[in-house]
């Protein structure tokens, strides 16, 4: 059985940051790949960053350059550092896992394991 659980959301003004931290519990090997999609109201869930065993990183064009996913193995957390925030970024931000990535690392299905989810606000 695997659990995920995110911490670490809030509210924050434009330019502003923050880091969310995905605790995980349960067998590392099911949850080899790793990766953080968020959704909007209104809008479809979408990937943001995905991170493999190997620690190869893979980020969203809207997020590159501002946006630092890194997993602690150790600590069997991942983090997103989220830097100079846009009101765009005001989303539901989900941890997601996987042990074998079939597909694409944004899309949803991809996935086998989901936390509850962490609220993100941006305002202008």
């Amino acid at each position: 059985q695997v659990q995920l659980v995110e911490s670490g959301g809030g509210s924050v003004q434009a330019g502003g940051s923050l880091r969310l931290s995905c605790a995980r519990f349960g067998d590392t090997y099911t949850t080899a790949w790793m990766g953080w999609f968020r959704q909007a109201p209104g809008k479809e869930r979408e990937g943001v960053a995905s991170i493999s065993r190997d620690g190869a990183t893979y980020y969203a064009g809207s997020v590159k350059g501002r946006f630092t996913i890194a997993q602690d193995n150790a600590k069997s957390t991942l983090d997103l550092q989220m830097n100079s925030l846009k009101p765009e970024d005001t989303a539901m931000y989900y941890c997601a896992a996987t042990g074998f990535l079939g597909g694409t690392w944004y899309d949803t299905s991809s996935y086998d394991y989901w936390g509850q989810g962490t609220q993100v606000t941006v305002s202008s």
